[in-house]
């Protein structure tokens, strides 16, 4: 009988929806629901199925991108139905948008930024050229993210400006006001990211004035919550950077409910994280290891964490340390490797990726533009001559260029496979004067260091490194020159580069990395620095080591 009555409901349902705009009128009766509100799906289900008898792919789409936000835990499912929709629809906006959506799944409600940013570059494959701007710029701003993410916070800021001169006057436009909603959200969101990267970049005036202009801007509508949250957040850093902890923690518990609603966790575990460092700075040293272990089981449960939150295991294995706990010391120091190794794998592809599939193609597009607006032969003719003798003197130089790379290069091979390893010289007691106790152990202490490739911390100094070994620079520096036969920076730098070199030649992995990859990962500040050091200790640069060994390796 129930089910004789529900169908009943659902053939009385749609023969009044048939005289009106069903789609449209259908979706006014679960618009008003909060996202993963599943009574949505009794219109959702309705939906989708007319829509398969109709072959209405358009619609079809949008009843799958529907599911996508009333789904809690369906999300992906619906993502690739309403991809497979928007295909056989054949409109390109449809397919970008259906990508962007994925995208932001993984993104947002994962943390995968790997898997977001492969969609991203799918959907600006389909939206670069397209008619609909907002679905451009939209997709435009989740690549921003990933450059911000990456910590290119100076070459992300221009496509987020990009993105807020596009959406700040949509959201006062005579448009629908459906529109105008779109561009609010895109214009909040893309404020936040501006904030990020100045506070970021150390510019804390100018994301001040964002915050405040963010949380005088947002509509009082409940659907704005979660852009509240992030302004709250952001001025709660604000606080914190401007030495108001108490001010800061405040911001953070009104930030936090918003978020904890949604699940944010990233956003959520910055939030803990500086709530430690403030209760630290108030010297309540209990409430900020709360916090801070807080950040370590959201790290636990969803195997993700930003890379600015690395000093929280810092904080840890601190506290542990000075607490003489060696069970949490070693546990916490675990965990920070296990970060760094998420963090690198994560940097390395992303930045490969975004490089090559984005920042490349929009040098491509830029150029196809600039020839279709320069469209004089005469003046192509006459480029075109002095281009090929240009050609012709660069294939000749690369030429003789590429013979002196294979000499260098061969010169280099046969320099590491002669090395020999040698013992330390010892210690004559008339030249070098310190305690046999002292000597034993800071000989231990540099032989461990050198096994676990300390070196190739970033920032490593020598009062660091000392207070590591429990001595003092003084004592270090005099052992390093006396058995490394350097000063700090050039032992550190020489151990960095021989890594770096042993890497790429017996490891294919690292052969694939960029030089900046190189760099990042052997502790080097900049690639240039690293680049130098390489050609001094090596005799060769760095990029074109890396494309002999490629052409060696037929990689």
């Amino acid at each position: 009988m129930k089910k004789r009555i529900t169908g009943f409901f659902l053939f009385f349902l749609v023969a009044v929806l048939q005289a009106q705009d069903f789609y449209s009128v259908l979706r006014d009766k679960y618009w008003e629901y909060d996202e993963n509100d599943t009574r949505a799906f009794s219109f959702i289900n309705l939906a989708i199925s007319t829509a398969k008898k109709e072959k209405n792919y358009a619609e079809l789409y949008q009843a799958y991108k529907d599911g996508i936000f009333f789904s809690p835990d369906r999300k992906l499912k619906y993502a690739d139905s309403a991809i497979v929709a928007a295909k056989l629809s054949k409109n390109e906006d449809l397919i970008g948008n259906a990508y962007i959506s994925k995208g932001v799944i993984y993104y947002f409600n994962h943390k995968k930024f790997q898997l977001a940013l492969d969609e991203y570059l799918k959907a600006y494959h389909y939206t670069q050229n397209t008619k609909d701007q907002f679905l451009k710029y939209q997709n435009l701003y989740h690549i921003g993210v990933v450059k911000s993410y990456l910590g290119h916070y100076q070459e992300a800021l221009p496509i987020f400006q990009q993105c807020l001169d596009y959406f700040e006057p949509n959201t006062r436009a005579n448009i629908h006001s459906n529109l105008i909603y779109n561009n609010q959200k895109g214009y909040l969101n893309t404020l936040h990211q501006i904030i990020i990267c100045y506070q970021s970049l150390g510019k804390h005036k100018e994301a001040q004035k964002l915050v405040n202009e963010g949380l005088h801007k947002i509509p009082k509508d409940k659907s704005f919550y979660l852009e509240k949250s992030y302004f709250e957040k952001s001025k709660g850093i604000s606080d914190f950077q401007q030495k108001k902890y108490e001010n800061a923690i405040r911001n953070f518990d009104l930030a936090l409910p918003g978020l904890m609603k949604i699940d944010d966790f990233a956003w959520i575990s910055v939030i803990y994280f500086y709530k430690g460092q403030s209760f630290q700075k108030l010297s309540k040293d209990q409430l900020a290891l709360e916090n801070y272990k807080k950040v370590d089981s959201i790290f636990n449960k969803h195997q993700f964490i930003l890379p600015e939150l690395r000093k929280n295991y810092d904080e840890l294995i601190n506290y542990y340390k000075k607490y003489n706990d060696p069970k949490q010391e070693l546990y916490y120091t675990r965990q920070l490797l296990k970060a760094d190794k998420l963090i690198s794998n994560d940097f390395k592809y992303l930045s490969t990726r975004i490089h090559k599939d984005y920042d490349e193609k929009a040098l491509l597009d830029t150029k196809v533009n600039l020839e279709h607006r320069n469209s004089y032969g005469k003046y192509l003719l006459i480029l075109s001559g002095v281009l090929i003798l240009v050609l012709v003197f660069i294939l000749h130089s690369r030429s003789k260029s590429k013979k002196e790379v294979q000499r260098k290069y061969e010169r280099l091979l046969f320099k590491i496979n002669s090395i020999n390893i040698t013992k330390e010289k010892e210690i004559k007691e008339r030249t070098f004067k310190m305690d046999s106790k002292l000597l034993k152990k800071l000989n231990q202490n540099f032989s461990e260091f050198e096994k676990c490739n300390g070196f190739l911390e970033k920032g490593l100094t020598a009062g660091k490194l000392a207070a590591n070994f429990e001595t003092n620079t003084s004592y270090l520096s005099q052992y390093i020159n006396e058995f490394k036969q350097s000063n700090f920076n050039t032992y550190i730098n020489k151990l960095r580069i021989e890594y770096a070199t042993e890497k790429i030649c017996n490891d294919k992995n690292w052969v694939k990395y960029s030089v900046e990859d190189l760099a990042e990962a052997c502790g080097f500040s900049n690639r240039q620095s690293f680049s130098n050091i390489f050609y001094e200790q090596n005799g060769i640069r760095p990029q074109d080591f890396l494309k002999t060994r490629r052409e060696k390796n037929n990689l």
